[in-house]
């Protein structure tokens, strides 16, 4: 396990197009070297035949925040050690104790290379929430009405099965009260070598959805939802939705590790390796995963009997849903300016953060859901807000903001398989938002 304190990572060697970091213990050093330097000399600079100051000691962090680091770190363990999974991070930040990241566990299983919170990953789902945020923005630019049928702005597009586009408005589709159906579920049916390696277009996996069977819960989280909202961008734009988002927040926020990745099937830079079910692990060659990264589907076991890698993945399946690659430091970037109130108007936030009740068996007891937007209780009172995303090949991803403004983004090698290593991996944010006298009283899950 690694627990190391950062500032900047990354250097012009892995900015985009490429992935995450290297060498930043040797750079954090470094570039604190310099600055220790650089004060003292210009004040000599100011004041001729004066003696430079000696630079004021580095304040030591407060004991909470030592606190803090320990408990995550433990939280971790159970991951690798009871449920198998090769590879676990966690990237913190807090405005008290800085950035860190802890990890546990192997980023690839093949070279033993250990697990890195600086590595890249698919982030599935949590790209949702890059796209609904564009939305918002259109929404309160005035070019996109919330409350407007999707009718208005993709003629034609949604009819069939007793679906049609006056019915549904913009708000529903990011809220997933559409009554869409996902067209995921479709994909996970059918074996994944005939799909993992193909390309495929948002009107494409639209039309699979509207052949499905209507959902039977009034909230029934679907890609399906995005991928239109994406389509909407388009059509008030002019561009494509990633073009947006890369505009828009990527290169706003100078997300360096963050990407959209087309149809490319390996992950740029320096990244983890993801692994799923092999033969044996899945019925007929299928795979089983929730998008949104809800409660596994198994009830049994805990490690993997069998893996497989599965980082090679053509992800225009997901698209403007689910197939962004970034980090957990740009993820933790992307929440803090989002609540922060550097991409949207504090009336606009709002919107994204008026909530209904999820439904437990896709997200998880308790979860509620704004417009691209988790709202899940705290282990310690309070609630985090933020995204889970998971995807077929392995990697699960999640980025939460906390009541105290403390942010922690997770990424994990390999899917949990049972609730219970889900349940486990929901407590490191809990581990990571609460205060640390509350923290150190959490009970591990049973």
């Amino acid at each position: 396990m690694t627990c190391v304190e950062h500032t900047e990572k990354r250097t012009s060697a892995r900015a985009l197009p490429g992935r995450r970091r290297a060498g930043r213990a040797t750079a954090v050093a470094v570039v604190t070297a310099a600055l220790t330097l650089l004060v003292p000399v210009a004040d000599a600079a100011a004041r001729p035949g004066a003696w430079p100051r000696p630079a004021a000691p580095t304040p030591a962090p407060p004991p909470d925040c030592d606190a803090a680091r320990g408990a995550v770190e433990a939280s971790l363990g159970p991951l690798v050690d009871r449920h198998g999974i090769p590879g676990v991070a966690a990237d913190v930040v807090d405005r008290r104790c800085a950035r860190w990241s802890v990890a546990r566990g192997v980023a690839d299983l093949d070279s033993g290379r250990p697990m890195d919170a600086g590595d890249r990953l698919r982030i599935g789902s949590v790209s949702k929430t890059f796209t609904v945020t564009v939305v918002v923005q259109l929404a309160a630019e005035g070019r996109i009405g919330l409350d407007a049928p999707v009718e208005r702005y993709l003629p034609g597009l949604i009819r069939g099965n007793g679906h049609h586009g006056r019915k549904i408005t913009v708000r529903q589709l990011l809220q997933h009260t559409s009554g869409l159906p996902d067209y995921v579920e479709a994909l996970a049916e059918r074996p994944v070598e005939e799909w993992r390696f193909r390309h495929f277009e948002p009107r494409e996996q639209i039309a699979t959805a509207l052949k499905m069977p209507r959902p039977a819960k009034k909230w029934h989280y679907a890609t399906t939802n995005t991928v239109v909202a994406g389509l909407i961008v388009e059509k008030v734009t002019g561009h494509r939705v990633e073009a947006e988002v890369d505009r828009r927040v990527i290169r706003k926020l100078g997300l360096r590790d963050t990407y959209w990745p087309g149809d490319g099937t390996r992950i740029r830079g320096a990244h983890s390796r993801s692994y799923m079910p092999g033969p044996g692990g899945g019925p007929d060659g299928r795979v089983s995963f929730r998008p949104g990264g809800g409660e596994a589907s198994s009830r049994g076991g805990g490690k993997a009997s069998s893996r497989v890698d599965g980082t090679e993945w053509n992800m225009t399946f997901g698209g403007a849903g689910g197939a962004l690659v970034s980090t957990p430091a740009d993820v933790n970037r992307f929440f803090g300016a989002l609540f922060g109130g550097k991409l949207l108007p504090a009336r606009w936030l709002a919107e994204m953060k008026r909530t209904v009740p999820a439904d437990p068996d896709r997200l998880w007891p308790g979860a509620r859901y704004g417009l691209g937007l988790i709202s899940s209780p705290l282990a310690c009172g309070g609630r985090w807000w933020g995204h889970g995303g998971t995807v077929p090949g392995g990697h699960r991803a999640l980025g939460a903001v906390g009541p105290g403004g403390r942010t922690v983004a997770l990424a994990l090698n390999q899917v949990p398989a049972t609730d219970h290593a889900e349940q486990d991996f929901r407590a490191v944010v809990d581990s990571a938002l609460c205060p640390p006298d509350r923290t150190s009283r959490l009970k591990e899950n049973p």
